[in-house]
């Protein structure tokens, strides 16, 4: 793994990192023997970037996270969490100073922490980018010292466009994946402009780019690649990427013919994401020890030619792009 600074931010990170949604919740029955060796598995490979949010499994993610780094006691990796899912309903009137400061606060107690390394906005109401009041909060609440940065985790890529028009955002949280490409034209551009973190999300589109998922796979019904099909929980777009079942099996099969002798398709879908330099870190998820050290392995694999990424761009535009690429 490579390490780089951490946009504009003063960390070093790894780019591949850890996804820390699964030990949390919503992806079907996760033990936290599970989840705990999981993450130690990934610190052990040597990545030093985690991701979470208040809301997976109400805190646990953020305990398990907590606990497995106080065991370790080493030096700590960077540990970025989310805030605002907690709102019921998630309504842009909800994100003010008051209720944004609780669920810092919330997070800081079950992190064990007494600053957060970084805060992100869950996916807010785009009506929440047109506010700065609520930038001008978390610019106090840094201040204060609860915070050392705070960034937006978004859907879509107008909205990342609108968030970085805020001097004080260092990061944007986005999906990208072979299956969700339109992030690497002018969003990635104006990211690099402005030196922000690009933190990529859902890189394995919820599974299917590991290969391993069939139309007969079964999903539990705690599993949001069951509840969420539709997006009947929340945005469709972080279930399989936005992209319809059958269509994501198909594409499968065509990337599966340019995956390297040797090497998961898994690793090369995650190789493919750090093929752009725009690229922070990454952060597949993990259900176990294995899935972690293959994550990390990831990074190893040799570059990806012209030809290969121009036969990954073929495919998505003949057969995912007119499910995903104007609607994200």
């Amino acid at each position: 793994m490579k390490h780089h600074a951490f946009g504009r931010m003063p960390f070093t990170v790894t780019n591949v990192g850890f996804g820390a949604w699964q030990i949390g919740g919503s992806w079907g029955d996760i033990s936290e023997a599970d989840g705990r060796a999981a993450l130690n598995a990934a610190l052990d490979a040597g990545m030093t970037f985690i991701d979470t949010a208040d809301v997976y499994g109400d805190g646990r993610s953020e305990k398990i996270i907590a606990d497995v780094l106080k065991a370790r006691g080493a030096k700590r990796p960077m540990v970025a969490t989310k805030a605002g899912r907690r709102l019921n309903p998630h309504v842009a009137e909800g994100y003010t100073k008051a209720n944004l400061e609780g669920f810092i606060d919330r997070s800081l107690t079950n992190l064990a922490v007494g600053s957060l390394d970084l805060v992100q906005l869950h996916c807010p109401p785009r009506e929440v980018l047109y506010q700065p009041e609520v930038f001008d909060g978390l610019n106090e609440l840094q201040k204060a010292g609860k915070i050392k940065g705070y960034g937006v985790s978004v859907e879509k890529v107008e909205d990342g466009l609108k968030a970085i028009e805020y001097p004080g955002v260092v990061s944007i949280q986005i999906i990208y994946n072979i299956f969700r490409q339109r992030p690497d034209h002018l969003f990635f551009q104006e990211a690099r402009r402005k030196n922000l973190a690009i933190i990529a999300r859902v890189p394995l589109a919820s599974g299917l780019l590991s290969g391993k998922i069939t139309q007969d796979t079964h999903f539990a019904s705690d599993d949001h690649r069951n509840f969420n099909r539709n997006g009947e929980a929340f945005d469709v777009g972080e279930t399989f990427a936005g992209v319809p079942f059958e269509i994501g099996l198909q594409a499968v099969e065509e990337v599966r013919k340019l995956v390297p002798q040797g090497a998961t398709m898994a690793a090369f879908a995650l190789r493919w994401i750090l093929m752009s330099d725009a690229v922070t870190v990454v952060i597949p998820g993990a259900r176990n020890a294995e899935q972690a050290r293959a994550n990390a392995a990831a990074a190893d694999l040799a570059p990806l030619s012209a030809d290969v990424m121009a036969a990954t761009r073929e495919i998505y535009e003949r057969l995912i792009a007119p499910h995903v690429h104007q609607r994200w």
